[in-house]
């Protein structure tokens, strides 16, 4: 099939060209190799497409019907070709990316108007999902995802300075209840889960050398950090979720955090991609973008 294409995509030039000696000079061909190819294809068809005389070159009635529809398939091949060559070449396309709904509001959001004036030719195709992604297996272009859960062989590139998680509660709640001063503390909590499709998320804690585990257990978890914290403010109990998230709330005192020693910071979310061979340019522009400056 693939010698067929070549061999169809010469006999258009040759046609069009009526003459080997032109056709063969486009093609960077010598005028035999060309002339022996079309003997060839001819023999695999059975059937005579061009007409030869001492002088010109043209097609026979089979080879003029051949090339009728030809033409317009190879014009569709052609312009895909140089539709691929241009998104390697200019910011064009579309981008599709994995990242968690926190990580987009973070992440993309902010800087989404921006990254659009620059680069108008971009559609930004984002899918919001809080599991780690198999970028190659659901043919994302790239994710964004805290450090720990990345795949050691994809390139990762820092889009937020380091985090650390919130532990609150709303003053309504905290009436009723005492302020936890401790992990452990929780036990005697209502705490609001939260959930990936592998299970829930255990809340991690850690003081100097203590490292402490604690599995939320109260009257509900969701997959939505932002029901999540709509629990918390409604006084529903205790939850989690990213600090830099929560600061207006906290610092509007709509929201109380807790056990602030005991969480220390992490590195944060990053932009990962599998290779950096033949990369998009529509990709390169999104990273350099989103790339956390120092």
């Amino acid at each position: 099939m693939k010698n067929d294409l070549i061999e169809l995509s010469a006999f258009a030039i040759v046609a069009q060209e009526r003459s080997f000696t032109r056709a063969a000079v486009r093609l960077g061909i010598s005028q035999s190799a060309l002339s022996h190819s079309m003997r060839g294809l001819e023999k695999r068809l059975g059937i005579q497409l061009l007409a030869r005389t001492t002088r010109s070159v043209s097609p026979t009635a089979a080879g003029a019907t051949l090339l009728q529809e030809l033409a317009p398939a190879l014009e569709r091949i052609e312009r895909a070709v140089a539709e691929t060559r241009k998104q390697r070449e200019s910011p064009s396309g579309r981008i599709r990316i994995i990242i968690p709904r926190t990580a987009a509001a973070m992440v993309i959001l902010p800087k989404l108007a921006q990254f659009a004036r620059a680069y108008p030719e971009i559609v930004l195709e984002v899918t919001s999902s809080n599991d780690p992604a198999d970028l190659v297996a659901g043919q994302y272009d790239a994710g964004v995802q805290l450090g720990e859960f990345i795949q050691r062989d994809m390139i990762a590139v820092r889009v937020t300075r380091e985090m650390r998680l919130a532990v609150v509660g709303s003053p309504a709640y905290f009436e009723a209840n005492p302020i936890p001063l401790h992990p452990q503390d929780l036990k005697d909590h209502s705490c609001i889960g939260f959930r990936f499709s592998r299970g829930l998320y255990r809340w991690e804690f850690e003081k100097g050398r203590k490292v402490l585990t604690v599995s939320p257990q109260g009257p509900a978890s969701f997959d939505d950090p932002d029901l999540v914290i709509q629990a918390v403010l409604d006084g529903v109990g205790i939850g989690t979720a990213m600090e830099e998230s929560l600061r207006d709330l906290i610092a509007k005192r709509r929201l109380i955090q807790v056990l602030k020693d005991w969480c220390p910071s992490f590195p944060g979310y990053f932009l990962y991609y599998p290779s950096r061979r033949n990369q998009p340019a529509a990709l390169a522009a999104l990273i350099e973008i989103l790339r956390l400056s120092e």
